[in-house]
C-alpha cells in the first residue's frame, strides 16, 4: 500500500488541494489518514476514488451527486464511461489505476480496444507517452512502489515488442539505416524500443543495440555497419555535466553520421550541437525526421 501527500493527489488527478479539503469538510469524502504524528496521508483507495471523480467530473457529473454515490456505483460509472469513449484522458486515468491495483487485465483491456480503435502508432503518442509521464511524478515524489512502476513497464514493453516483431519487411537500397542504442548506464528503454517500432513501419533499417552500450561498442558497430543515422535517447544517463561532452565526442568519433539525440537531459539543457547532431525534443520530431530526413537535415 502506497502513501500519498494531498499535493500528491492533486499532481496525479489535476484536482486542487484546496478543493479536496472543501470535499472533505462538505461532503466527507476523500477523508485523510494521520500518522502518530497527526500528519495527514492518503493510500490507494483514496488516489482511486480522487481520479475517478475527476473523470466523472470531466464527463459533467456534478461533486453534490457524486458523493451521493455509492464506492461501486462510481467504479461501475467510471468502467463504462472508459469503455463507451476513446477520450485520451480517460484512458490515462485507467492505465494509472490498472497500475495501482497491478491489474494486467484491465491493462490489456485498455491498450487493446485503444489500438482498434485508433491503431498502435498513435494509442502509443496520445495514451502511453502521456500516461508514462504521469508514471514520471509519482516515481519523483515515491508514490508508487518499484513494484508497480515494474509491473507496468514490463507490460507496455512486452506490447511494443510484439508490435514491431509484426513488422515483415523486404529491403531495397533506397532505405536508410539507423542504428539505435542507450548510452553506457542508460537503462531506460522503453522510448528506443517505441523508436525501433516507428523505423521499421516506415521501412527504415535498423540495428538495434538496446540500453546501456560502452562507447567503444558503438564504435566497433559503427564500423561494421556505417549508418546513416545514430539516434539514442538521454533519460539519466550521461547527467547534466556530462552531456556535452558525449554529445561532442559522438560527433568527433562519426563526423559524416547525422545524431538524433532525444530524452529528457537533452531537451530539458541549453546545449551546443555540432552540425551534424540533431536535438529531436519529441516523438512527433522524430516522426517527421523519418518521413523527411532530407528537409531537416
Amino acid at each position: 500500500m502506497s502513501v500519498y501527500s494531498i499535493k500528491d493527489l492533486e499532481n496525479l488527478s489535476g484536482i486542487k488541494a484546496h478543493t479536496l479539503r472543501i470535499w472533505e469538510q462538505r461532503y466527507n469524502i476523500v477523508t485523510p489518514k494521520r500518522t502518530d504524528t497527526n500528519i495527514r496521508y492518503y493510500d490507494d483507495n483514496d488516489l482511486k476514488l480522487v481520479l475517478n471523480i475527476s473523470l466523472l467530473q470531466e464527463h459533467g457529473f456534478k461533486i453534490s451527486k457524486i458523493a451521493q454515490m455509492q464506492p461501486d456505483i462510481i467504479h461501475r460509472q467510471v468502467l463504462d464511461l472508459s469503455e463507451q469513449g476513446i477520450r485520451y484522458t480517460d484512458q490515462i486515468q485507467a492505465l494509472t489505476i490498472a497500475m495501482i491495483d497491478l491489474d494486467e487485465e484491465r491493462f490489456e483491456k485498455v491498450l487493446t480496444r485503444c489500438a482498434l480503435q485508433m491503431g498502435f502508432e498513435q494509442t502509443m503518442i496520445q495514451v502511453i507517452f502521456p500516461f508514462l509521464i504521469r508514471i514520471g511524478i509519482l516515481w519523483q515524489t515515491a508514490a508508487i512502489t518499484p513494484a508497480q512502476e515494474h509491473f507496468i513497464s514490463h507490460l507496455i514493453r512486452q506490447k511494443i515488442i510484439v508490435a514491431t516483431d509484426g513488422q515483415i519487411t523486404n529491403y531495397t537500397n533506397q532505405q536508410h539505416k539507423y542504428m539505435l542504442f542507450l548510452p553506457d548506464g542508460e537503462l531506460h528503454e522503453l522510448s528506443l524500443l517505441f523508436a525501433n517500432y516507428l523505423l521499421r513501419v516506415r521501412k527504415q533499417k535498423v540495428i538495434y543495440l538496446g540500453q546501456s552500450l560502452p562507447f567503444q561498442d558503438i564504435e566497433s558497430v559503427h564500423a561494421i555497419h556505417k549508418p546513416d543515422y545514430l539516434f539514442t535517447i538521454v533519460t539519466s544517463v550521461p547527467g547534466p555535466d556530462e552531456l556535452q561532452p558525449y554529445i561532442t565526442k559522438l560527433s568527433q568519433a562519426f563526423p559524416n553520421t547525422i545524431i538524433l539525440i532525444s530524452g529528457y537531459q537533452a531537451v530539458t539543457q541549453s546545449l551546443d550541437c555540432p552540425n551534424n547532431v540533431l536535438i529531436m525534443k519529441k516523438i512527433q520530431d522524430f516522426i517527421e525526421f523519418i518521413d523527411n530526413p532530407s528537409e531537416i537535415s
